[in-house]
């Protein structure tokens, strides 16, 4: 299973999150699949990659709670909602 969740870089006390898809099993800093984003806790500032990160959630991946409250400040999930729309309207 595919999970978005956070991954620690930057230096001591400057902590700035990569949002990543990563396998369940990998630890925090293990390899992950994609890089989908930023979020820099410190400055508040965040980069999403939209359509990378609609491909992972509409293919099953579960965001973690705090991905999950990022995601939902950018309303990430309106898009959502909007591309799954456009598909069963096209069928």
């Amino acid at each position: 299973m595919v999970k978005l969740r956070l991954k620690r870089c930057g230096r001591k006390q400057r902590a700035i999150y990569r949002i990543v898809a990563i396998d369940v099993r990998s630890r925090r800093e293990g390899r992950d699949l994609r890089k989908v984003g930023f979020y820099d806790p410190i400055k508040k500032k965040t980069y999403l990659n939209v359509p990378a990160i609609l491909y992972f959630l509409e293919k099953g991946a579960q965001p973690t709670g705090t991905v999950h409250d990022i995601f939902k400040k950018a309303e990430l999930f309106k898009e959502l909602r909007i591309n799954q729309s456009k598909k069963f309207s096209n069928k």
